[in-house]
């Protein structure tokens, strides 16, 4: 029998969905850096067959709806989950994630994997800009190796105030991450299976954003 080298380094192939929003190369240079082996495209095959896919998303609701719809981006996402492949939403790729976004008093529909709304937040100043800390649940896989104090970088002025997944017997809950920006509180992540989603910037929260996608690449194994 042929025994396999025990010094086998495997190296996760991730794709970060390329549909006209985000901040793309920042997230494929954040993700070179943990050790994944990236891909920036809109390739329907590729974000399927990838080990993990990364949904990022800058600016408008609406307009992120529509460029994710342009490249089918809602059933590559329902696949893979289908699959227990896991996928992972940045800003306003995690908002898209939700039922429904209302935006100047128009809604827009999102690709439903959570049931909520994303809508304005009710703080003093907006948008929520700089480093904030967060509250993670106990048993976080994404925030493990960081202290509760740990800063991350937001840039937002929508977000989701109100969790309304109902909790079931048979199915283990999400884990959901709160932030409170001027009073205001709001989702600041998600752990759901194998959809993760964080509405701050990893990629612009320096170490403490490096550990976190490291941790998420731990699960691509």
């Amino acid at each position: 029998m042929r025994l396999r080298p025990t010094n086998l380094v495997v190296v996760a192939r991730v794709v970060v969905l390329d549909y006209g929003s985000g901040n793309l190369r920042s997230a494929e240079r954040a993700l070179q850096r943990v050790g994944a082996h990236v891909e920036v495209t809109a390739d329907p095959k590729a974000a399927r067959e990838a080990d993990g896919l990364v949904v990022p998303g800058v600016g408008a609701y609406a307009a992120c709806m529509e460029g994710l719809n342009s490249v089918r981006g809602a059933r590559i996402i329902g696949e893979r989950l289908a699959g227990g492949r896991p996928v992972l939403g940045i800003c306003v790729g995690m908002q898209i994630l939700f039922e429904r976004g209302i935006e100047h008093g128009v809604l827009t529909e999102g690709c439903g994997e959570w049931p909520g709304t994303v809508e304005r937040l009710e703080a003093p100043i907006v948008p929520h800009m700089g480093w904030n800390t967060v509250r993670a649940p106990e048993g976080s896989q994404l925030f493990a190796g960081l202290d509760k104090d740990t800063r991350f970088y937001f840039v937002h002025s929508y977000g989701v105030r109100k969790w309304e997944l109902e909790a079931a017997d048979h199915i283990k809950p999400p884990l959901v991450t709160w932030a409170d920006h001027a009073g205001d509180e709001f989702v600041a992540a998600v752990e759901n299976g194998p959809l993760w989603a964080t509405q701050f910037h990893p990629e612009k929260s320096g170490d403490a954003g490096a550990q976190l996608l490291k941790n998420w690449l731990t699960t691509l194994s």
